[in-house]
């Protein structure tokens, strides 16, 4: 794995906070967030030449790292705190769709089983590691970046609705482990958001429904009053203030970010 450090000169005197998933959409833009508040990210994902655009312009440290298996959580976890500190704030953002969407009896195992590495195994991974160390300490802030999928289920996505339903019952079990250390766990559910991610699906249904990508985008959101998608700092401004020391009162929470429609 490639990694970068910032001279430490540069960084900002705040709390600790890892990034998953930090080089594009939301993570991106929760990495922004962080940093522009004074805390010191660390921003993680597997592509190199986005994390080091998005890390200069937040200020912050990077590094490459594949999030699916126990080894690749741990080398993040350890060079996080190597180089940065203790992490006071996880942030789990990093996810991946299915390569082709398919129903349930044409699902692939070995699809089903990476899906889940990253989306849920990848979570797990992450928080118990940190989760010692911020009960030891008497903070800390973990926040799950979920999906309106795991709530209600999309036709040919077993995979990544299942991972993202899962979340939610690791993000309820976590919150009533930690809640009497000063510690909590938060998920937020974005609806159709603005991602590399969402403008993939939207152009699989238009491929399949023989329509234009901007056809298809209008009817995704046709649901929402706004009549609009959700922006990723939208859901970066939620996950800032879960993460902050003014929400010590929230805990065991789901935050739904979608405009008013189920998406």
């Amino acid at each position: 794995m490639h990694d970068h450090a910032r001279d430490g000169t540069s960084r900002k005197a705040g709390r600790v906070a890892l990034v998953t998933g930090a080089g594009r959409g939301i993570g991106r833009a929760v990495t922004l967030a962080l940093a522009a508040r004074g805390d010191r990210v660390m921003a993680v994902s597997r592509t190199e030449a986005e994390l080091a655009a998005v890390a200069a312009e937040a200020g912050a440290d990077y590094l490459v790292g594949d999030v699916s298996s126990a080894a690749g959580c741990q080398h993040i976890v350890d060079e996080t705190e190597r180089r940065l500190g203790a992490i006071e704030i996880l942030v789990n953002n990093a996810g991946v769709l299915s390569a082709a969407e398919r129903p349930i009896w044409e699902e692939d195992p070995q699809v089903w089983h990476a899906v889940l590495a990253t989306n849920l195994h990848g979570p797990f991974e992450l928080i118990r590691r940190v989760s010692r160390g911020m009960v030891d300490r008497g903070f800390g802030r973990i926040v799950i970046v979920s999906s309106s999928a795991g709530q209600f289920g999309v036709a040919a996505m077993p995979a990544y609705c299942a991972s993202r339903n899962g979340l939610l019952g690791l993000m309820r079990a976590t919150a009533q482990d930690v809640g009497s250390y000063g510690i909590t766990c938060n998920a937020v559910l974005p609806g159709w958001t603005k991602t590399q991610m969402a403008d993939d699906l939207v152009h699989q249904d238009a491929a399949s429904r023989g329509v234009s990508f901007e056809q298809a985008w209008r009817d995704a959101v046709a649901a929402y009053p706004a009549q609009r998608a959700v922006e990723p700092r939208e859901v970066a401004d939620t996950i800032a203030f879960l993460a902050s020391d003014g929400a010590s009162g929230i805990n065991g929470e789901t935050v739904t970010i979608a405009l008013g429609g189920v998406w």
